[in-house]
């Protein structure tokens, strides 16, 4: 978001885009690109500040890091996903588009039988926890953040979305909570 302030043209008078779906996020600038650089230039860290004062002082902020840094960080946080992020460029306007993580690809999420005979997506964060619950029997709150490498908000999520699809249970609060396999 702040590179589509930082790099929008403020001659035109329209409006930065932020679409938001379960399957990604989507940012609009106006302006495109500045002469002279491409997609693949970007991708590499090439960084050509259309609004360079304003860059300026979010770096002073400390809100960006440096110039030519945000697509690279991205694309490198994306690395290891099944969906990548996009760049769309017209001569007026830059698009990216974020895949969500979390959301579970079909190319990624084979299923398991419930024994009442529904087929439940798996993702691969919900198959780590099922491979270790296998192995220990169950987990913690802090132990399951650890697990998937993720913060509390995003590893309850996916022990919500394990319990309504009657993967797993979960006894206790606070501290207390454990997830076990569904019997």
């Amino acid at each position: 978001m702040l590179n589509a302030l930082v790099h929008r043209d403020y001659s035109f008078s329209g409006s930065i885009i932020i679409n938001v779906n379960d399957s990604c996020m989507e940012f609009i600038s106006i302006g495109g690109l500045l002469p002279g650089l491409s997609a693949e230039d970007i991708r590499n860290g090439i960084s050509q500040p259309r609004n360079r004062k304003l860059a300026e002082i979010f770096h002073r902020l400390r809100l960006i890091e440096s110039y030519g840094t945000g697509i690279r960080k991205i694309f490198s946080l994306y690395r290891e996903c099944a969906a990548q992020p996009k760049l769309e460029i017209t001569p007026n306007t830059f698009k990216l588009v974020l895949p969500n993580q979390n959301a579970a690809l079909p190319e990624e999420s084979p299923s398991i039988r419930k024994t009442r005979g529904d087929s439940v997506s798996v993702t691969p964060k919900m198959r780590i926890v099922l491979d270790y619950l296998e192995e220990y029997g169950e987990i913690g709150e802090a132990e399951l953040q650890e697990l998937l490498n993720v913060r509390h908000t995003r590893a309850y999520l996916v022990a919500r979305r394990m319990c309504e699809n009657g993967l797993i249970t979960i006894s206790g609060r606070g501290r207390n909570k454990k997830y076990r396999l569904a019997q």
